[in-house]
């Protein structure tokens, strides 16, 4: 669903709400400023991409196209701290009882918006039931994911996720298959390519996956005929070795005459996502940075695996969800590749220093601009 009527007012409010001088000021000057002895360096591509400013801007046009309806979500409509707390602001109702979502609250004629990382078809046809009215935004990228597993079930193949369990997102794409296997990481899908290649024990099998698989799930049965599919926000070139890793064990196991028949695989990684990862790959190859910023939600799937890539290259680096985590002693709440939030002092040196920043796809320039500010003033003051 769309709205014509409210799409430039809109526009214009976001714009106000999440655009930011310094980000653009940055983009003129090819990706770098200086200010007093901060440099800055900014990853090519960064911060929010089309799926969640399409994402946000339907939430926010149905607050404003239906003034006096009573307005829920199912959930976060994206994993960005202040743009949630902008929808409650704006009294659209989270459905998050202390049991999980609450369906109770949701009455005939209410108005539901379905988050960015979608919905499950368990979720739609309770909605469907309720007679409400949908607002769907769910990123085509995720849509696109659902068309590919959907073939796998209609080839009778079980749909092997590259993904987070507990993620909305992967909950959502796993509620479309008839059969399927989660796995986190290359580690967890060699276990499954050995199981494929050599059989193994079972039980212990089924322990390992036993939150991450379809119900009455057979890892003897239901991994003979295999389709790929991912989380969009993934690591992406884990998703495709993953991927290389899967066809071969097929290929081995069945031989390349009969290999279409026991693995498929399509193209359903997000463009932006790879982009926002090949960029920081890029950020980090300058070998002056004292550190790289990283700013998105601490719950954001894809903020998390920007932030593995310069610890994979042993580049020092801070995750935040808002600038209020650099505090005025110099010191930084930060959260670790192992989703602990810690503290470091002292993270801003004296003299000259060169930093790298980024941001998720669920995060505002402004948000950017917010923390670079407090380090230029920090900075300024030591």
């Amino acid at each position: 669903m769309g709205f014509k009527e409210e799409k430039q007012d809109v526009k214009a409010m976001m714009t106000k709400e999440f655009t930011s001088p310094l980000v653009a000021e940055l983009r003129a000057n090819g990706g770098v400023i200086t200010r007093g002895d901060v440099t800055v360096k900014l990853a090519e591509f960064y911060g929010f991409c089309w799926g969640v400013e399409r994402a946000i801007a339907m939430a926010y046009e149905a607050r404003s196209h239906f003034p006096d309806k009573t307005i829920h979500i199912t959930n976060e409509i994206i994993h960005n701290p202040q743009v949630n707390e902008r929808l409650l602001e704006m009294d659209v109702k989270f459905m998050d009882g202390k049991k999980g979502k609450d369906y109770s609250v949701v009455n005939s004629g209410d108005v539901v918006i379905l988050p960015a990382f979608g919905a499950t078809i368990q979720e739609m046809q309770l909605l469907d039931e309720k007679k409400v009215q949908i607002v769907d935004t769910t990123c085509p990228w995720v849509s696109k994911v659902w068309n590919a597993v959907d073939s796998h079930r209609a080839a009778g193949q079980t749909s092997v996720i590259h993904g987070k369990y507990s993620h909305e997102e992967t909950i959502a794409t796993a509620s479309f298959c008839e059969e399927y296997i989660i796995v986190k990481d290359m580690e967890e899908a060699q276990y499954v390519a050995n199981y494929i290649a050599n059989g193994g024990d079972k039980e212990e099998f089924m322990r390992k996956f036993k939150n991450a698989v379809s119900a009455g799930f057979d890892p003897d049965k239901h991994l003979t005929k295999i389709g790929l599919a991912n989380q969009t926000t993934m690591y992406k070139r884990e998703t495709k070795e993953i991927g290389r890793l899967l066809e071969v064990t097929m290929l081995k196991k069945y031989g390349p005459a009969d290999l279409a028949q026991h693995y498929a695989e399509f193209d359903t990684i997000c463009d932006a996502t790879q982009e926002r990862q090949d960029a920081v790959t890029d950020l980090v190859a300058h070998k002056d940075l004292a550190f790289v910023l990283v700013v998105g939600g601490f719950d954001s799937s894809n903020t998390a695996h920007l932030k593995e890539i310069p610890h994979k290259f042993g580049v020092e680096s801070f995750h935040i969800d808002r600038a209020e985590r650099i505090l005025p002693d110099n010191s930084i709440q930060h959260r670790t590749i192992e989703g602990e939030v810690v503290v470091t002092k002292d993270f801003l040196k004296k003299g000259p220093i060169t930093i790298g920043v980024t941001s998720g796809a669920s995060t505002p320039d402004k948000s950017m601009e917010d923390a670079l500010e407090r380090i230029f003033l920090i900075h300024k003051l030591l």
